[in-house]
């Protein structure tokens, strides 16, 4: 069960939620909060006073003051004409995560809106229902507006939702749940939408598999060192403690423990003066990379607990910038570089251990070249993997298109950053698991020693079982893409970062 007390939410709990139907409660104290917010709110409706989106109009509408009698009209109206997006529906997993990331930042008590609204949010989660969500149409500042507003449309009891497959009428689902539409109040409909749940979703499922997939990494690099009897001096603690950047020694620590036993590797430590970059260089730029996911988790961590309304209830109702998402967008480019880097490093050794004259190895480690191609074709997908990153790792952030008659006149583009943030993660997942494909039809052929280089090559032979001759490899790279996803590898070698 998870506590939503809207400061303690973990990763590792919205990653439970995003995966499973695990029960999803509000703690007393943040029920409290919320339900002091909301009278202070009520209070300042009262007296007259101006707020944005309350007794206002929302963007370049501002000046627009709201009569009582049109409030709740006004946040009904904001979620319908909001409800604007395109593409297809977002899947379970994201549109669960955005649902329990946005329950987690009005529970903190900033937003001034009533506790159960809240409680309905946590209530589509106990009851998996699925908003119809599309992908595409947030510019990532005032909140992610249009995937919030599908998700708040349901909550009215309007829209589409998703089940089984199934494009769906939310009557209906509401209906076969036992779940009544809600009412919205004032300031609700914008505090609903006033938010980052949509990139920080992204951020938080796509971190998860970054992380998962930098493991399998580590495993596939050391292979290929095996393979191509690399020399062990590069991964010598000497050379990172004179550099001094701590995740670099990490990396070298992995690997030298993934390779340890390697008869190959130790005949290259004793005949060769140093490799390639894409061998001797593995823990600098691994350990950058790994550098950048340290940063990213830490933007993450924060993110899942903050309040990203605008404006935010204090002794006084404050108009901000909480909702812009800049803090995602940086750091989901950021990632989107250091994974199209992994990739890149990764298939420049699986190249090297095809080509006869850089592996001494059999040409694309055919069994009768020639006659047979061998693995010369998965290296072409690899480098097409490669390329479509280099494609979309640009950096939406460095972007900016005005909105609402330039009263938003600066937008993060976040949406788009950590939209394709997870595609490039994708893609590289390929490319890594083409690598250890190219290792294991090596250690096929030429041997494999060591405890956990074996363990590996048992696990491997397990998924995909002898690989020799020509045959059709995509269901195999597909098959060493779902043992990445499983993390079968690592319980039994444990990586530690």
């Amino acid at each position: 069960m998870i506590v939503l007390t809207g400061n303690d939410l973990t990763l590792a709990q919205v990653i439970r939620c995003a995966e499973g139907e695990e029960k999803v409660v509000i703690s007393k104290g943040a029920t409290e909060r919320v339900k002091s917010s909301r009278k202070k709110i009520e209070d300042y409706i009262s007296s007259g006073a101006p707020i944005y989106g309350v007794n206002t109009g929302f963007g370049d509408l501002i000046s627009e003051r709201i009569g009582p009698d049109k409030i709740k009209e006004l946040q009904r109206n904001l979620i319908r004409s909001h409800s604007s997006g395109y593409g297809k529906p977002l899947d379970r997993k994201t549109v669960r995560a955005m649902i329990l990331v946005r329950a987690n930042s009005l529970s903190k008590g900033y937003s001034g809106v009533r506790s159960e609204l809240v409680q309905s949010l946590v209530d589509l989660l106990n009851n998996n229902v699925i908003p119809f969500i599309p992908e595409k149409g947030s510019v990532g500042s005032s909140g992610d507006l249009s995937p919030l507003s599908h998700l708040a449309l349901v909550l009215m009891g309007e829209g589409r939702a998703v089940e089984d497959g199934k494009v769906l009428d939310t009557k209906e689902v509401l209906s076969k749940k036992g779940l009544k539409p809600l009412a919205l109040e004032s300031k609700e409909g914008l505090s609903l939408i006033n938010g980052t749940s949509y990139m920080l979703s992204n951020l938080s499922l796509g971190y998860d598999d970054s992380e998962n997939l930098f493991r399998h990494a580590l495993i596939a690099a050391g292979m290929s060192m095996h393979l191509l009897s690399a020399t062990e001096k590069a991964l010598d603690c000497g050379l990172f403690e004179a550099r001094g950047h701590k995740e670099q020694g990490t990396v070298a620590r992995a690997i030298r423990n993934i390779v340890q036993g390697s008869d190959r590797i130790r005949k290259g430590t004793e005949s060769k003066v140093q490799d390639a970059y894409s061998l001797r260089c593995i823990p600098t730029v691994l350990g950058s990379i790994l550098q950048t996911m340290n940063y990213v988790r830490g933007v993450v961590s924060a993110e899942l607990n903050a309040a990203t309304d605008n404006p935010l209830v204090f002794d006084e109702v404050i108009s901000g910038c909480n909702f812009h998402g800049e803090p995602l967008a940086l750091a989901a480019d950021y990632l989107s570089i250091a994974m199209t880097e992994l990739g890149n490093i990764s298939e420049r050794r699986s190249f090297r251990m095809l080509d006869k004259s850089l592996s001494g190895l059999a040409p694309f480690l055919a069994e009768k070249p020639g006659v047979e191609s061998g693995l010369m074709i998965p290296q072409y997908v690899a480098a097409a993997l490669c390329n479509e990153n280099k494609v979309l790792v640009y950096p939406s952030s460095a972007d900016n298109i005005p909105t609402s008659a330039n009263q938003e006149d600066h937008n993060s583009m976040g949406a788009t950053s950590t939209r394709k943030m997870r595609e490039i993660i994708w893609n590289v997942k390929g490319i890594v698991a083409i690598e250890m494909l190219i290792s294991y039809r090596g250690m096929e052929m030429y041997g494999v020693s060591g405890k956990h280089l074996n363990t590996v090559y048992s696990i491997l032979n397990d998924t995909i079982g002898d690989f020799r001759g020509d045959m059709e490899t995509t269901t195999l790279v597909e098959k060493i893409t779902r043992l990445i996803d499983s993390g079968k590898m690592l319980e039994e070698i444990p990586i530690r970062l």
